[in-house]
């Protein structure tokens, strides 16, 4: 928001102030009219009033400062020398760093009503930024306000008036003001900035808003997909009450493909649940990545984690010769659950049409046990697969309140985003 960085010059600057003074020389002629006078600026008013402009414009403000209290010290004012005096003292002010000078002066100026609308709305959008800057939030909230009623559609503006409600402590509008800048932002097709979103995240947090911040959690995952947004929605996801064991190899598989697979315990966690749902070369290809990544094969553990390896290793080439012979007993099984096992190990060890052919097969026959498990495992398989448009669907049927439904949630956020 650097541009407007000080406003206020171009509210007060010198062609506005020249159009008003030359009126000091109506003093001379005009009758004694109430309506003439009150429009009247008198010569001993308008005099140190050039001064002060001459003076801002050779950047002398606090001496301009002066000129303008000599001015002021003139009794019986009119309006309109009142409306000038603060229009120039409201300049002066902001030149010389005098905030409190300089919003007082601006109120004064839009409450007298003369200045025309534009400049009006100028005055607003000045008045909301210096509160802002002196740290007085709510009333640079309540002129950001009176900004957009007046007409203003500068959307800086309107995050200067979020941010302003969350820094005044009122997290409740500062979170409606939000949402409705994201929703309108997602509605014209444009991201909404990570500024607006980590300060609706916060506005949620605040209130204790579990699900508004879940909500945009999504969202920066989906514009912004950072590791730590990704650690954060994957671990709240997992630390959900009733949260099922075997799922936990799915959390594992989300981690790694969204960069957050990285200690030695992870990698390690993950080979063993592999190996124990019958998926070797899963197993393999993980804890050679670990080893590959350094996070395996030194330490205390390093002998475990070299067995483990070696496990696999040697399973993967068991599991090579039978897998043919499991897929043909997988389809003389009574329900499909077979088959999407033996398909997702064929999968996980590169057959990618044969095994997404037994998934599907599977998952049509039916009779599985836990149906958006198997639905959850066919939507990953088909992204490994590099069929990106299916995963996309698949991920999207998945239902179930054990988990699956959440998980299936945040695959397809991180499948929208894939490459693949």
């Amino acid at each position: 928001m650097n541009r407007h960085r000080f406003p206020w010059r171009e509210l007060v600057a010198g062609a506005a102030l020249v159009a008003l003074i030359p009126a000091a020389t109506l003093a001379q002629t005009a009758d004694t009219k109430a309506d003439t006078k009150a429009e009247t600026v008198r010569p001993e008013v308008a005099k140190p009033l050039i001064a002060a402009e001459e003076l801002i414009t050779a950047k002398k403000f606090q001496e301009a400062l002066v000129k303008v209290r000599e001015a002021e010290a003139i009794a019986d004012r009119t309006p309109i020398e009142n409306y000038v005096i603060e229009r120039t003292r409201g300049v002066a002010a902001a030149g010389a760093g005098d905030m409190p000078t300089t919003v007082k002066a601006l109120e004064a100026v839009v409450a007298s009503g003369r200045a025309p609308p534009a400049e009006q709305l100028r005055m607003a959008e000045a008045l909301a930024l210096t509160y802002f800057r002196m740290a007085d939030y709510p009333k640079a909230a309540a002129w950001a306000a009176r900004y957009a009623k007046d007409g203003g559609t500068d959307p800086q503006l309107r995050v200067l008036r979020a941010k302003s409600l969350y820094l005044a402590d009122d997290y409740a509008t500062a979170a409606t003001e939000l949402r409705a800048m994201v929703d309108a932002d997602e509605k014209a097709g444009t991201p909404p900035t990570l500024e607006k979103l980590q300060l609706l995240a916060s506005s949620y947090i605040k209130q204790k808003d579990t699900a508004g911040y879940v909500f945009v959690l999504d969202k920066l995952l989906a514009y912004y997909p950072k590791k730590e947004y990704w650690a954060d929605a994957i671990r709240r996801v997992e630390s959900r009450p009733g949260f099922p064991e075997y799922l936990l190899l799915d959390v594992l598989r989300l981690q790694e493909a969204t960069g957050n697979l990285t200690s030695g315990a992870q990698y390690t966690a993950m080979a063993q649940l592999a190996l124990k749902a019958g998926f070797p070369a899963e197993a393999k290809r993980v804890i050679e990545q670990g080893f590959a990544s350094g996070a395996l094969g030194t330490g205390a553990d390093a002998e475990l984690q070299r067995k483990l390896r070696d496990t696999a290793t040697k399973q993967v080439v068991e599991d090579e010769k039978l897998l043919a012979q499991n897929a043909r007993d997988a389809g003389a099984a009574k329900d499909g659950g077979a088959l999407v096992t033996v398909g997702y190990a064929m999968v996980s060890a590169g057959q990618f049409d044969k095994g997404l052919a037994l998934m599907e097969q599977g998952i049509e026959k039916g009779g599985i046990n836990r149906p958006d498990e198997a639905r959850l495992h066919l939507a990953i398989a088909y992204l490994a697969a590099g069929q990106k448009a299916k995963a996309i669907v698949a991920f999207r049927t998945v239902q179930g309140s054990d988990g699956t439904a959440d998980l299936a949630r945040l695959w397809l956020i991180h499948a929208q985003r894939s490459s693949s």
